[in-house]
C-alpha cells in the first residue's frame, strides 16, 4: 500500500473537501481523486461520499481513521529518524516573509525546530512580497512567505496556497467608526489612512478600491500601523491575523466588501532544495493549517 494515499483520504476527511486536502498535500485535485479511488479499490471499500457539500467518512472510511493514521505516523517516524541520522536538521535555511507572516507562520516553526535541533541556522529576510519573490527567484531565499500579490507569479516561481485572512481597519476605541460593526471601501474616504508601505498588497488593495486615499503613513511592519493608530495617526488598513504586537486601546473592524488575502508559500519551479529547506518548507505548511483550524484568525 502506497502511504501517500492513506495521507491523501486522512486529509480529505480532515478538511471535509478533495480541494483543501489538495491545497494541504501540495498536489493537484485530480491527484487526490484519483489516488483515494485506487486506495478504494485495493482495500475493495468505499471510503468517502461526495456531495456538493464536500466529502465525509462512510462507515468502513470511519472504521480505517484510526489505522490509517498509524500507518502515516508510522512513515512519518522513519523518515525523521532517516533525516536525523543523516544530518538533515544543519545548515542554514533562507527564508522571506512579510511582517506578518514571519511573526505568525516563520517564529513558530523556527522556534519548534532550534528547541529540538540546534544545529539549524536561518536567516530570515523581511520586505513586501515582490521583493521577497524576486529574492526566491534569484537565488538569494530558500522559499518565501508572503501576501499572494495581485499579479501573476513570475516564469520560474510556483506559489503553493497557504491559508487566507480578512481584511479591515484598527480603529482606536475613541474613533467615530469604533461603534460600528464593520466598514466598507467607502468609508475610508473621509479619514486618513495608515498602511503598510507602496509596493506591498494591502497598499493595492487600498489603491484599487479608494480613488484618493490620504495616507498619511506609510509602514514597514504590522506592529509599526497599530502603533500608529494608537497614536492616533488614523484608520489602520491590515489583514485579520492575531499577533502578539496587539496594541491596547484598538478595535478591529472588518472590511466587508474586501476580498481575503491569501498567504502563499513561493519557490523556484527549479532547483533542488537542501534537505533541511524541504523539512521547514513541509513545517511552515502544517503551521497554516493549524493557523486555519486554531481561531487566530479574525471574523
Amino acid at each position: 500500500m502506497r502511504v501517500e494515499r492513506a495521507r491523501y483520504f486522512l486529509a480529505a476527511v480532515e478538511t471535509g473537501s478533495l480541494r483543501s486536502a489538495a491545497v494541504r498535500c501540495g498536489v493537484s485535485q485530480p491527484t487526490v481523486g484519483q489516488q483515494i479511488a485506487l486506495l478504494e479499490e485495493e482495500l475493495d471499500v468505499v471510503l468517502l461520499t461526495r456531495s456538493r457539500h464536500g466529502v465525509r467518512p462512510t462507515p468502513a472510511g470511519q472504521a480505517l481513521l484510526d489505522p490509517l493514521g498509524r500507518l502515516v505516523a508510522a512513515e512519518d517516524a522513519v523518515r525523521e529518524s532517516a533525516m536525523e541520522s543523516s544530518d538533515a536538521y544543519r545548515g542554514r535555511v533562507q527564508i522571506g516573509g512579510v511582517s506578518v507572516t514571519a511573526e505568525t507562520v516563520i517564529a513558530p516553526v523556527i522556534g519548534d525546530l532550534r528547541r529540538h535541533h540546534p544545529g539549524l541556522r536561518f536567516t530570515v529576510r523581511e520586505g513586501a512580497s515582490s521583493d521577497i519573490e524576486a529574492a526566491v527567484l534569484d537565488g538569494g531565499l530558500d522559499f518565501g512567505v508572503i501576501t499572494t500579490p495581485m499579479s501573476p507569479a513570475a516564469t520560474g516561481l510556483h506559489r503553493i496556497p497557504l491559508v487566507s485572512a480578512p481584511v479591515g481597519i484598527y480603529a482606536r476605541t475613541d474613533h467615530p467608526l469604533a461603534g460600528r460593526g464593520n466598514v466598507h471601501w467607502h468609508d475610508l474616504e473621509a479619514w486618513p489612512v495608515v498602511t503598510m508601505r507602496k509596493g506591498t498588497v494591502m497598499w493595492e488593495m487600498l489603491h484599487r478600491h479608494v480613488a484618493a486615499p490620504d495616507v498619511v503613513v506609510q509602514a514597514m511592519s504590522a506592529r509599526t500601523v497599530k502603533v500608529m493608530v494608537g497614536r492616533g495617526a488614523g484608520l489602520g488598513l491590515l489583514a485579520g491575523f492575531e499577533t502578539s504586537a496587539d496594541i491596547s486601546g484598538l478595535v478591529w473592524l472588518p472590511l466587508r466588501d474586501a476580498d481575503p488575502v491569501h498567504l502563499c508559500l513561493t519557490q523556484r519551479r527549479e532547483g533542488r532544495p537542501s534537505r533541511s529547506a524541504l523539512i521547514v518548507r513541509r513545517l511552515i505548511r502544517a503551521r497554516a493549517d493549524e493557523l486555519r483550524e486554531s481561531g487566530e484568525l479574525r471574523e
